[in-house]
């Protein structure tokens, strides 16, 4: 991917935003294309009780980013949403900064798969999510 497409990619994000959710939880865009999306998210503030990394801020960060991968691939008057997402967690971050890199499996016109892999700041794997969306037009 160009830097030009990846820089478009990023300001298309950066203005349509991740929501109140992702925004809470601190996550932040570092790339943005159609073939791989990146963004950060801090481990603290987004722990178990017993200070791991939650399994669900996990989720979040890769239903963030694979369901605003697939709405950019869907364009304008189209919209995507998620209809399967399933997580697999391999390790616990417990400090730091979790890295996720969205990739698509799947580019259709009614359906999009991504793949989203979780990496702790030394780049270990943490989890591995698989989203699933559809893709319907906007009712006018």
């Amino acid at each position: 991917m160009s830097d030009v497409a990846t820089s478009e990619g990023l300001e298309w994000a950066t203005a349509r935003g991740m929501g109140a959710l992702a925004q809470k939880m601190g996550m932040e865009f570092v790339e943005f294309g159609r073939e791989r999306c990146v963004a950060t998210m801090p481990v603290e503030g987004n722990t178990q009780p017993v200070g791991l990394m939650h399994g669900g801020a996990y989720v979040v960060l890769g239903e963030s980013l694979g369901s605003m991968a697939a709405n950019l691939h869907a364009g304008p008057g189209r919209l995507a949403v998620g209809v399967d997402i399933n997580a697999t967690h391999t390790r616990s971050a417990t400090s730091g900064v979790v890295t996720g890199v969205c990739t698509p499996i799947h580019l259709g016109r009614s359906m999009t798969v991504h793949e989203i892999v979780v990496s702790d700041d030394q780049g270990r794997r943490c989890s591995t999510i698989r989203i699933t969306n559809m893709i319907r037009s906007v009712a006018e």
